[in-house]
């Protein structure tokens, strides 16, 4: 039916001022409408005598969201639609790689998509199809109201080596995906490198053990030392204190007739510890010396062993840097082939 000359209400009722749009008598009333409205709504004149009173949004934004309701008042008539906004400028998911997992040998690869509107979810699949396990999903929401999601996952050497990460709003049914082929070799540096590594650590374990043996048998060495030199002041200074008072006793009578005694005694005993005692200070004097040379030889071969181990953790040095280098280039590789494959999704 011919609806030129009724009245016609678009309307949101969530909003303070409701009127989208107002046509009255045939002619748009402007200055009614919600100032969010203005300039973007319309209505198909041509078609308004054959009853379409369809309404025209344009510039869509997040914000036009809702119920709209549809309004012929002086007919009794009305009705109502939900408007869904989703953003249709989403970009692919871009796939880098994050870092590598040493304990499982992995490669932590790392998923993100702009520009979405409703919130996606993000999944990661294998060559086969199969889901795999990720962490949880990161979501930024932009001044725009628009969102940016990221992923990651830790992926380990598989048949194919292919992933791919998708990004999905059902209630839209808008999907996007990215695919990354990791290469073989990247995995084996990955595993190398940690066995480097736990060998590195083991050898520096060996070091430390020989340097504190080397260091307790030293400080045993010297408190036996120390002792005897000790053991041997303290008996000759107790000797020389018994002299000392057994001269200070004696009378003067005495000490004539004692001197010429003492002196007798003394050639007696002079002679006697000379062929007494001689032998038993040479063997003692010999063991001491054949027990010096053992610790001696002792700390030689801990010193030989402590150089050797020095010289292997070097190598082992040496070895790690190397495979360092070799993880940073396929790093490099891999950063250049997952760009030459963004790129050639995009176009």
């Amino acid at each position: 039916m011919d609806l030129t000359k009724e009245t016609l209400e678009w309307k949101r009722f969530d909003l303070s001022q409701r009127f989208v749009h107002v046509l009255r008598a045939g002619q748009n009333l402007e200055h009614v409408k919600n100032p969010s409205y203005r300039g973007r709504t319309s209505l198909f004149t041509d078609e308004l005598k054959r009853g379409n009173i369809s309404l025209k949004l344009s510039k869509v934004q997040l914000s036009d969201r809702g119920i709209y309701h549809c309004d012929l008042p002086l007919m009794g008539k009305q009705s109502s639609v939900k408007l869904v906004v989703a953003s249709g400028a989403v970009s692919p998911p871009v796939i880098s790689l994050a870092g590598i997992d040493r304990e499982r040998g992995g490669v932590i690869l790392n998923c993100e998509s702009k520009s979405w509107y409703p919130e996606p979810e993000v999944l990661w699949l294998d060559g086969e199809g199969k889901l795999l396990s990720a962490g949880p999903t990161e979501t930024v929401r932009g001044p725009d109201d628009l969102y940016t999601v990221s992923s990651r996952v830790t992926v380990e050497k598989r048949h194919s080596n292919s992933f791919t990460c998708r990004v999905q709003q059902r209630n839209i049914n808008q999907t996007r995906e990215t695919h990354i082929q990791v290469p073989d070799d990247f995995f084996k540096v990955q595993s190398s490198s940690s066995s480097i590594i736990t060998g590195l650590a083991v050898s520096l374990a060996a070091v430390c053990i020989l340097l504190l043996l080397f260091l307790s048998f030293f400080a045993w060495k010297w408190r036996q030392m120390k002792i005897k030199t000790e053991r041997r002041h303290r008996d000759e200074t107790e000797e020389e204190g018994r002299r000392n008072h057994s001269e200070t006793n004696r009378t003067e009578d005495q000490l004539a007739t004692e001197e010429e005694m003492n002196a007798l005694k003394g050639k007696e005993e002079k002679m006697s510890k000379h062929s007494k005692w001689q032998p038993v200070s040479r063997q003692m004097f010999q063991e001491e010396q054949q027990r010096r040379e053992e610790a001696e030889n002792k700390v030689q071969i801990l010193e030989e062993e402590l150089q050797t181990k020095t010289a292997e953790l070097q190598d082992e040095h040496t070895r790690r840097e190397e495979a360092e280098r070799q993880v940073q280039r396929k790093q490099q590789e891999l950063q250049k082939k997952t760009q030459e494959n963004n790129n050639c999704l995009i176009s």
